[in-house]
């Protein structure tokens, strides 16, 4: 099997508050996420897959960038970017936001965090999402501050993990619902700890406000997590098909709506009359989606993990394509995600993809293997 060659390092390519510790941990494959460095696995693929579902991992986040937007225009900008109605959304509650450009094509998949009445953070999947913030924010001429600030997340996911949390800062963390925020004294430290997380094992991210205290916050989790069984670790790939969670750049793209990107629930696109991207967006609704989203089954032996999409068939003809793909060790089958026509996708439905290792059989499923 060929090596991939290692990463060039350069100033370009950031380093995080974690990284020395991260190093430390014996991380064994990065990939690049907003110009840093994102640990893919330490001990292997399926070895971090089984500890992430037995115990607690410390993940190295700090790539998921925060973009803060402040100012009396700020909830105008906020709803400018998304097809979701934000006019719920309260202080100290997190959404999960579909962003579009003015084609109604997915820009970014972010948790918007509310701070103040004034004040979001945007914590952002893989692209260059401030420029279009700040571009559409001076071209309005709108009252907001847009920026980058010191911020970066570290994850605590597991099964064990609100254990863990619960012996630093207190049982309280225990009655933090899912997608809230708060504040928590963390070893005398005053830090924003948000029930989240990129695994649907359980957990948190704590959003670090000072690079300078990184390896502290670290350093506390791994000593109070000594008799936890707490290890690095990182979004594990296995985990995230089985559970369904999606990847912007990878899953879906600028070429892709929310609504081919099976987000439609999370979308309010008649209600939010400012976004940008609404027209066209109404009307895909009125005609529906072409293609969307499909969790998938691959058949026969282990696949290794899809690097390149893999495109699907029917009777020779293109009908989609694979976008992530990996071996289930707990469901004993490869699964996948990928985007499918809509004249094929309804579950059950048998097609063929085009894997390195050859034509395979793929069946489409009614939704994720883990729910």
């Amino acid at each position: 099997m060929i090596q991939s060659p290692p990463i060039g390092l350069s100033p370009r390519l950031r380093s995080t508050p974690f990284t020395k510790r991260v190093e430390e941990a014996g991380v064994s494959s990065y990939t690049v996420y907003n110009h840093m460095l994102l640990p893919t696995s330490f001990a292997s693929l399926e070895a971090d897959y089984v500890h992430l579902k037995n115990a607690v991992q410390i993940w190295d986040v700090a790539c998921e960038r925060q973009i803060e937007v402040t100012g009396p225009d700020a909830g105008w900008l906020v709803q400018m970017l998304t097809p979701r109605d934000l006019s719920n959304l309260k202080i100290g509650k997190c959404y999960y936001v579909p962003m579009v450009d003015e084609n109604g094509g997915m820009l970014n998949d972010p948790v918007l965090l509310r701070l103040e009445e004034d004040r979001y953070w945007f914590s952002i999947a893989d692209s260059d999402l401030l420029y279009w913030i700040k571009g559409l924010a001076y071209g309005l001429k709108l009252n907001v501050k847009v920026r980058e600030p010191d911020v970066s997340p570290l994850g605590i996911q597991g099964p064990k993990a609100e254990d863990l949390m619960a012996q630093i800062v207190g049982d309280q963390i225990r009655h933090l619902p899912f997608f809230n925020f708060k504040r928590f004294n963390f070893n005398s430290l005053d830090l924003l700890i948000a029930r989240s997380g990129y695994s649907k094992q359980g957990g948190f991210e704590i959003y670090v406000e000072d690079f300078k205290l990184g390896e502290t916050i670290w350093d506390t989790l791994f000593e109070a997590g000594a008799n936890m069984d707490v290890k690095a670790g990182c979004p594990n790939l296995i985990e995230r098909i089985e559970a369904g969670l999606l990847s912007y750049g990878n899953d879906m793209t600028n070429d892709h709506t929310p609504h081919q990107s099976g987000l439609s629930k999370f979308c309010d696109t008649k209600k939010a009359i400012k976004c940008v991207g609404r027209e066209s967006l109404l009307e895909e609704i009125e005609n529906g989606p072409w293609r969307q989203i499909r969790f998938l089954e691959i058949l026969g032996k282990p696949l290794a993990p899809c690097r390149d999409s893999w495109d699907i068939r029917k009777n020779n003809i293109f009908v989609g394509k694979v976008t992530s793909a990996a071996w289930s060790p707990d469901f004993k089958t490869n699964v996948a995600i990928g985007m499918i026509h809509r004249d094929h996708w309804e579950p059950g439905t048998v097609l063929i993809v085009e894997t390195p290792d050859g034509s395979r059989e793929l069946s489409i499923k009614n939704g994720p293997m883990i729910e």
